[in-house]
């Protein structure tokens, strides 16, 4: 909760669940847990460094964006990747390829499931497993980052906007805040429209519903308006 410190929560926390599901024997039961931070912005990350946050935290962050299609990714890298994907799951189990055209959605960015069948799809994930043989499931979480950690949009929190200022750009925006700034980005074909330093955003703001930025100078600069119920996300990762 808001104004609670971690700690005296999880206190609370397993002070009650003793209350709540008493012992028969009479004695305190034994708790444990774990606490998993996520990172905000990555300014420094490169996969390779930090084994460790790379297999405990860096590759869990970045698979739900790429199944998502936040990034733009060609054919040949979602297969690739889907393989990896596939290796960090079940290992050098080859039992489970036949379940591939099922598991589509684990493994494939939502938006490129449809461009080809999913029979083509098993085929050219099991060729890129197989040209992996060998490989341990904690170096194809490596892997799996070095090859997105290549885009532009390595490292994003996504947010998708309704836009209700530029008549060039579309009405539905996909916003990808990282270490270059803020990035309006297509949201059907993934391209970069325009990416905002951090040093040419001058204002923003944001409420329940909207969020609102002011690129370049106060008076004359540019302004984007967006309705979203995500504003505070947006406006926590700039302040």
């Amino acid at each position: 909760p808001e104004g609670d410190f971690f700690f005296d929560f999880v206190r609370h926390l397993t002070d009650w669940i003793k209350k709540a599901r008493p012992t028969r024997d009479g004695t305190n039961p034994q708790f444990t847990y774990q606490v998993f931070f996520m990172k905000k912005l990555w300014t420094n990350t490169v996969p390779g460094k930090d084994r460790n946050a790379d297999l405990i935290f860096h590759y869990h962050q970045e698979l739900p964006k790429l199944l998502r299609g936040y990034h733009k990714c060609s054919k040949e890298e979602a297969a690739k990747l889907a393989a990896l994907v596939y290796r960090v799951r079940f290992g050098e189990s080859k039992q489970e390829l036949q379940a591939i055209p099922q598991m589509l959605r684990e493994l494939i960015p939502s938006d490129l499931t449809k461009i080809q069948s999913s029979s083509e799809w098993k085929r050219s994930i099991v060729a890129a497993y197989n040209q992996d043989a060998g490989m341990s499931a904690d170096d194809a979480k490596v892997t799996f980052l070095k090859i997105v950690y290549r885009w532009p949009t390595f490292g994003s929190a996504f947010f998708e906007v309704k836009q209700t200022t530029e008549p060039n750009y579309p009405e539905m925006l996909l916003i990808a805040i990282n270490k270059h700034g803020v990035s309006l980005i297509h949201p059907q074909t993934k391209e970069i429209l325009v990416t905002h330093p951090f040093t040419r955003i001058s204002n923003w703001s944001s409420g329940n519903t909207y969020f609102h930025m002011t690129i370049g100078n106060l008076v004359r600069g540019s302004k984007l308006l967006c309705e979203t119920s995500l504003g505070y996300k947006m406006d926590d990762l700039l302040t």
